[in-house]
Formats: C-alpha cells, sequence, structure tokens
C-alpha cells in the first residue's frame, strides 16, 4: 500500500502542475500553413479543396498561389507538400487550432481519416476527443469536426516570424534536412519546437513559412498566446523532474519487493498469474503502457507471461547439442532456429540475440494470447544468455521451401489451395476474432509452415502489430519484405488489416505460380518487376486464361483445373488492388477459398454483401 497510496500522491501534484499550470491561447491570428503530403490518389480540385475548406480556401486558385512551384494545369504533384493557408485560432481558451469540416463516407475510419485525407495533420485523439460519435457507429454523410493545430509565433524567440507552417513530421525527415529546405538554423527550429526530435518521424512541429510572395512574414504584437508560452520550458522541466521522481520511486520499492525471474544484464521479467489465466491482450502493448505487463524501450521489466514453459539455457543446450550446427534448420532476420526435443516433444528453438528484445516480447505477448490450429504453437522462452522461444516443430519446413526449392516434390493443386485456406484461417482469427485485433505485418510463404498432413500454420510474430478494433495506425519504422508491401504502407507508412490482405493476395500468385514475389529481368536491382504486375498483365489479356496457363507452375504439368486457377488469381487479385478499402477483409477470403476448396462446404450462412461480392466474381469467368 505504501507504493500505491505514494504513487498517487506524486500522480496527483504532477496533475496540478502540468495540467493546471499550463500555456493557454487569448486570441489567434489571421493566418497558418498547413504542410499537407499529396498522396497519388489525392486530387487538388476535388480532395484538398474539400478537406481543408476554410474562410480563406474555396477554390484552389488560393492554394496555387502559396504552391506555384508545385502545382502544374491545375494538378498538384505526388508526393510532394503544398502550403495550405487556413485561420488560426484560439479552440476553447486552451489552444491554438482550426476546426475543418469532413463529411463521413462509408469505409471512413478515424485513423484513414487523419493518416491519408488529413495527412497526419491531426489525430485520431482529436478527432474523438472533437466529435461524439462511435468510431465504429458513424452516420454516413455524418459532419465531423476535424482539428488541426497551429501557431501564430513567439515573441521570446524571434520577432522575424509572424507565419507558421503546420509540419507533420514524415519517415526521413530530420533537422537538417527541414533546416537545409527552409534556410533556417536548426537552433532556431529547436527553439520553437522545444523537447522535440525531428528524427523521430511522426508527430507535428511547427517551422516559419513564406507567404504567397516568398518571404517570411515578421511578428507583430498580436500572437494570441499569453505567458504560457514563456513559463513553458520549465513548466515542462518541472513535469520532467517530476517523472523522474515518480521513476526513481516505483523502482526502488520494485527492487524491495524482488524480482521473480531475471534477464541478462539490464532485462527482467516478472513472471505472474501462477494459476495460468490469461489477463487482456492490451497488458503486452509494450509502448505507452501503465499497467502490471507493461514494458519499457529500456528493458523488459514487468512482462506477464502466461501459458508458457519456462526452459533453462542448459536444458535448451544439452538438447541441441550445444548449438550445434547438426541442428540447424533454419535463420531469419531476427534468430537462428535449432531442432531439439524437448520433454517428450519435438520442437524448434529460436535464438536471438538480446538486441532483439522488441521483436522477442512481440512474439510471446501474442502467441501466449492468440491460441489456433492455423497458427504455430508456442511452447515456452528462455532468457539466460540470450532470448530464446521454443515452438512446436512442424515437419514439413515452409510454403517457400516448397515452392522456391528444389529436392521437394511438387505441392499439388489441392493441397495448394488447403494450405491457402489454413494461411486465411489462421490471419483471419488474428484480425477479427482478438481484441484489439493483431495485424502480422511480415506475411509470405517463407512465414507459412507446413506440417505432416500438409496443413498451413502461420509463423513469425516477430513484426506483429497491436491495434484498436476497427482503426488502423501508422507504424514510421518500415519493417516487413519487400515484394509484399501495398502502396500505402510502402510509400507512407500507413498500417491496416489490409496490409495482410494485400501480402496475402501475393502469397496466391506465389501457389499459382511457384514465382518469388519479386523478379529479376536484368542484373541491375531496378530491373525487375513484382508478382503482382505479372498477373495483372496476365488478367489483363483478352484471353486471361492464355495469359494464366504460361504463368503455372510447370510442376504441375496439367495436373490443376485452370477454372480453379483463374478464380485464385481473381482472389489474389482483388487482395492487391491499390486502393485498401476496397480489399476483401480475411473473413471473405477464407469464404471464397472455402467454395474453392470444398465445394460440398456450408457458405450459406454468411451472406454479408462483401462476402456474395466476392463469391460471385469467382463464379463468373
Amino acid at each position: 500500500m505504501k507504493l500505491e497510496n505514494g504513487l498517487l500522491l506524486l500522480f496527483l501534484l504532477l496533475e496540478y502542475v502540468c495540467f493546471n499550470v499550463e500555456s493557454k491561447c487569448m486570441k489567434g491570428c489571421d493566418l497558418a500553413l498547413a504542410s499537407y503530403y499529396v498522396m497519388p490518389t489525392v486530387s487538388l480540385k476535388n480532395n484538398i479543396t474539400r478537406f481543408m475548406q476554410s474562410n480563406i480556401v474555396s477554390n484552389s486558385d488560393v492554394i496555387t498561389s502559396y504552391n506555384k512551384d508545385k502545382i502544374f494545369n491545375g494538378e498538384a504533384l505526388s508526393l510532394e507538400r503544398l502550403n495550405i493557408p487556413f485561420p488560426c485560432d484560439c479552440i476553447d481558451g486552451e489552444f491554438l487550432g482550426h476546426v475543418f469540416e469532413y463529411s463521413y463516407a462509408a469505409g471512413d475510419t478515424y485513423d484513414l481519416i487523419a493518416k491519408m485525407y488529413y495527412a497526419n495533420l491531426t489525430t485520431v485523439e482529436l478527432l474523438q476527443r472533437f466529435n461524439s460519435y462511435d468510431p465504429n457507429d458513424i452516420t454516413l454523410n455524418a459532419k465531423l469536426n476535424v482539428t488541426v493545430n497551429c501557431s501564430c509565433g513567439n515573441t521570446q524567440i524571434s520577432e522575424d516570424y509572424g507565419l507558421f507552417i503546420t509540419y507533420p513530421l514524415r519517415p526521413g525527415d530530420n533537422m537538417q534536412n527541414i533546416a537545409n529546405e527552409t534556410n533556417l538554423e536548426a537552433e532556431l527550429l529547436q527553439n520553437y519546437n522545444p523537447g522535440v526530435n525531428f528524427s523521430k518521424e511522426s508527430g507535428i512541429v511547427f517551422i516559419p513559412g513564406r507567404d504567397k510572395n516568398g518571404v517570411y512574414v515578421p511578428l507583430y504584437p498580436r500572437t494570441g498566446l499569453n505567458w504560457g508560452i514563456a513559463v513553458g520550458v520549465p513548466i515542462a522541466g518541472i513535469c520532467g523532474l517530476l517523472l523522474l521522481v515518480i521513476c526513481i520511486y516505483v523502482r526502488y520499492f520494485q527492487k524491495k519487493d524482488g524480482e521473480k525471474a531475471k534477464l541478462p544484464t539490464e532485462y527482467s521479467m516478472a513472471l505472474s498469474t501462477q494459476d495460468g489465466t490469461a489477463s487482456s491482450s492490451a497488458d503486452y502493448e509494450t509502448s505507452g503502457s501503465t499497467g502490471p505487463g507493461s514494458a519499457s524501450a529500456a528493458g523488459l521489466t514487468g512482462i506477464m507471461v502466461v501459458k508458457s514453459m519456462e526452459f533453462s539455457y542448459q536444458e535448451l543446450a544439452k538438447a541441441t547439442n550445444n548449438f550445434s550446427l547438426d541442428n540447424k534448420i533454419g535463420q531469419g532476420g531476427f534468430g537462428v532456429v535449432y531442432y531439439a526435443e524437448l520433454r517428450g516433444e519435438k520442437t524448434a528453438i529460436k535464438k536471438m540475440d538480446v538486441q532483439a528484445s522488441t521483436e522477442f516480447l512481440c512474439e510471446l505477448k501474442v502467441l501466449t494470447h492468440v491460441h489456433h490450429l492455423n497458427l504455430v504453437r508456442l511452447i515456452g522462452y528462455c532468457v539466460e544468455g540470450s532470448l530464446f522461444l521454443v515452438y512446436e516443430y512442424i515437419d514439413n519446413g515452409n510454403l517457400g521451401q516448397y515452392l522456391h526449392g528444389t529436392g521437394r516434390d511438387p505441392l499439388t493443386w489441392s493441397t495448394r489451395v488447403q494450405i491457402a485456406l489454413d494461411s486465411a484461417r489462421g490471419l483471419e482469427y488474428i484480425q477479427e476474432h482478438t481484441v484489439p485485433v493483431y495485424i502480422h505485418r511480415d506475411v509470405k510463404s517463407a512465414n507459412i509452415l507446413i506440417d505432416k498432413n500438409f496443413r498451413g500454420k502461420v509463423a513469425d510474430f516477430g513484426l506483429t502489430k497491436l491495434i484498436e478494433v476497427g482503426g488502423s495506425t501508422l507504424h514510421t519504422r518500415l519493417v516487413g519484405t519487400f515484394g509484399y508491401m501495398p502502396p500505402e504502407y510502402a510509400q507512407y507508412g500507413v498500417i491496416s488489416p489490409k496490409i495482410d490482405v494485400y501480402a496475402f493476395g501475393v502469397v496466391l500468385y506465389e501457389l499459382i505460380s511457384a514465382k518469388n514475389a519479386v523478379l529479376k529481368t536484368g542484373e541491375s536491382v531496378a530491373e525487375s518487376k513484382g508478382l503482382v504486375t505479372l498477373f495483372e498483365e496476365a488478367l489483363n489479356q483478352s484471353d486471361p486464361l492464355d495469359g494464366l496457363r504460361k504463368l503455372v507452375d510447370p510442376r504441375l504439368e496439367e495436373n490443376y483445373p485452370i477454372d480453379s486457377v483463374l478464380k485464385i488469381a481473381q482472389l489474389g487479385r482483388a487482395c492487391t488492388g491499390d486502393n485498401p478499402l476496397l480489399r476483401p477483409s480475411m473473413r471473405s477470403i477464407v469464404v471464397a477459398l472455402m467454395t474453392l476448396s470444398s465445394p460440398n462446404e456450408d457458405c450459406e450462412d454468411d451472406t454479408s454483401y462483401e462476402n456474395q461480392t466476392l463469391i460471385n466474381l469467382l463464379s463468373v469467368r
């Protein structure tokens, strides 16, 4: 109780200092700029002017006047930033910003609106705060309030700049690049954004902007900010000090209470729930969590592990003959895999460096909570010397080895369809039957294992992302495998369950052709073609069957029904569409594959529009 009472006192003090003595605004300013990153699917006239409409912007001509070098023939250059003028208001006396109005459309989510339509100028949190709608039940054409922060300048820093850009940081951005682009000193940019890391590749910064004549506007004595700006840095320092005190306080009492298990060097793991009861999946999120199952970037302290055995290093070393090469059965980006028999069961042991702790924790937290016939089973773990994960041993390796390797009998067509269905069922489970849901982010043939009965199991959850139901998020560090990444993720970092759908579509193409996701067409890397493009060309021919026959794995000879191949190819095409909103759900994919793998399978219970559309698609040549 001493720890809880002390923490309560410290948090109350922190809340009073940091939230009651905050910067307030009294008035705004006439003009601010929003840095809008133009995606290829976004049109200046039809989209941007609609999303960013205000009493300043009513048509594209106003935007053009601020972006003469980035707009040609009335259209903006894709993958460029446009400066959009808008009024900067004092909202509720709390902060500077402007509220735009957006008409909700079918398929929209708060995350899609924030990340894609408003190019990260707003956040899901702001949308939730300023709208009373249930994010999962918004009326069609409802008017949503979209709040964008802004700045009017700061006399404490410089009176030379009075027009500011709300600038969302993107992958590749850093302070020096922005300083070079704006011809401003890096120190000045930092002063306007105290404590902000310009290399974190997400979040908002405020930078001085040029007017329509290309010149910096000086600050006039009506910035709309009160004394809070002047004291903001000292207050932030006090808050930081209090947080440090809290951390020291917590660590002191944790040390006194003792640890239930130890990791090498600074890592430790608290094993809980001795009765085997699983706690909420949300307890396992490794960023921003404060519950008993939280983890910090500095270590693995406080992670709760359930339903998994703990092995000793000596036991694993003995079972693998001291991790000999004879026992090595595979190697991936995060570790080496060894075969071993442990406690009467055949197992695969992944040995990972301590530096891969994020991936280790990710697999651990997913597979201790998610159990399904078509997901690889985690047996246990070890945290001595290195990080070890112990899985069930899958006899026949992975799908990629059968499709792209040598020395194995080719898979029959019916087996390929069955493996596709098995894999889809595993992905459907993590996407649609867990709360919160998971996104795998590295779906590929090499991560689909094949058991002794030639059934498929999805494996390798080291890059899995936890998200709220119905939403998506932005993951700024690009991970995954080239060739399986959809355009919205590869280019913009936007993730949703539909990135797994896209990758699964590529796997379907692999099952048909036994070709790699990316094919070299010449000596250089630039001379390559994706499997998606290859199938798109075949399906666009006047006779798509002729094009498909040329792509089918020659090892199948004539032992495949061309109608079935066509339907799988059409399903792959639906999965790999450029627009994530038009891709089918994993549930719909499972239904479609059931109609192909077993014509007598009872699918009549699912009559959703999306599923029926897919079934109709696969039933018509």
